[in-house]
């Protein structure tokens, strides 16, 4: 008999129990698109997390000032005085994975403008600042180099100091003061929103030279900001300024640095190993319900085989094959099983769409694991399938004839 009418024969066979056939599939539904959308969810978290790294900079590395002693206390990070501007120009120099590198200090400060004010960081830097963290401006230009050198008074807000300082008015052109100094507001950067539970937002820049002696008084740096010209030589810039740095402090092999270098890669790294954990174990758990759906499928055509004892023992005494037997009831359920992944790998994607859309959450429909459930789904036809349909072409046609 060849396949085509074997495929009829299991094709009838499914459609007389429609109910039943469609309850047998509910199992692989539910399993298929669970997969998809478990595995959408964990893509999703993985893409919006190295979004949100990202949107800190393009290939970023940050250099802080390390820990100081005081007398027996150690005073923790950022309290060294030996990072200097000089640094950066031979980190400039002397590193060729190193594009771009922006100076900086941080302190913060309490804004007014009229009636209103707002308590926020002020970051003194120079214009590579916003060349290292990738950041554009909503309106206005940023302060040039020759407002670093004459220290000129001149800011570049942030977006949540703007809605809160002009929330109905034009903010460049205007003149903010901060703590008791006027600033002209040359420019508004575009809004980063949230990174690290930290408004990025929430911030004003200025002129690394007017922060440093007009608001601090300190002459050294709290941070060096970085930019290498890709991901894999990011690791190359961290090495070449850590050797430079160690040298240029006289720091002998077995002391302390005292400063300290981050790279973004890696903890952008460590978050897509977090988000593969946690779609793996998403994905498994879901599958689980494949399996479970698998069972359901062997328990029915278990009971099929028993029912239909007197068709099969029909079949074999005129001339059916224990191979044609089994084809047919191995085809029925990889029938069940096809046509259930087909079905749940729709349940599954319009579950995506309708979590992104209802719930908010970002959801990537993976299209790997679209194509592996459908194949996985097939696997378990053939596998919880070979049983019933080697029992089924086992019967001995004489007793399946006299089967009441």
């Amino acid at each position: 008999m060849d396949f085509l009418a074997i495929l009829r024969i299991a094709v009838r066979a499914l459609a007389r129990n429609k109910m039943r056939s469609i309850l047998t599939m509910l199992g692989i539904i539910i399993g298929v698109g669970a997969v998809i959308a478990m595995v959408g969810i964990g893509q999703g978290a993985d893409q919006a997390m190295q979004k949100q790294i990202a949107s800190l900079g393009a290939n970023m590395l940050y250099v802080t000032s390390g820990s100081a002693r005081f007398g027996g206390a150690r005073l923790g990070s950022g309290n060294t005085k030996t990072l200097v501007s000089s640094d950066v120009a031979a980190i400039l120099k002397e590193c060729p994975a190193v594009t771009a590198a922006a100076p900086g200090t941080q302190t913060s400060a309490q804004v007014v403008f009229g009636n209103d004010n707002w308590g926020t960081r002020v970051t003194g830097t120079t214009p590579e600042y916003f060349r290292v963290r990738a950041w554009d401006f909503a309106s206005g230009t940023g302060f040039t180099q020759n407002d670093v050198t004459t220290a000129a008074n001149v800011a570049v807000i942030g977006e949540t100091v703007r809605k809160n300082l002009f929330p109905g008015s034009q903010a460049v052109g205007q003149t903010i003061r901060i703590g008791t100094l006027p600033f002209l507001v040359v420019g508004v950067l575009a809004a980063k929103g949230q990174s690290a539970g930290e408004d990025q937002d929430d911030t004003i820049v200025a002129p690394l030279t007017t922060v440093q002696k007009k608001i601090t008084g300190q002459p050294w740096l709290r941070f060096i900001l970085v930019s290498a010209p890709s991901r894999s030589l990011s690791y190359a810039a961290r090495e070449q300024m850590e050797s430079l740095l160690r040298d240029r402090h006289r720091i002998r092999e077995g002391e302390a640095d005292d400063f300290t270098v981050r790279n973004l890669a890696d903890i952008a790294d460590v978050a897509s190993e977090a988000s593969k954990i946690m779609t793996v174990l998403l994905g498994s758990i879901a599958a689980i319900s494949l399996l479970v759906g698998g069972v359901g499928i062997m328990n029915i055509m278990l009971v099929s085989v028993t029912e239909r004892t007197r068709e099969i023992g029909t079949r074999l005494a005129i001339g059916a094959t224990e191979s044609d037997v089994q084809k047919q009831f191995l085809l029925e359920a990889v029938l069940l099983c096809l046509l259930g992944g087909l079905i749940g790998i729709v349940v599954g994607v319009s579950s995506c769409f309708l979590i992104a859309t209802f719930v908010g959450w970002p959801i990537v429909t993976s299209l790997t694991a679209i194509m592996l459930s459908a194949a996985f789904s097939i696997c378990i036809g053939v596998f919880f399938g070979f049983y019933p349909a080697q029992k089924a072409a086992r019967l001995n046609p004489i007793d399946a004839l006299r089967y009441e």
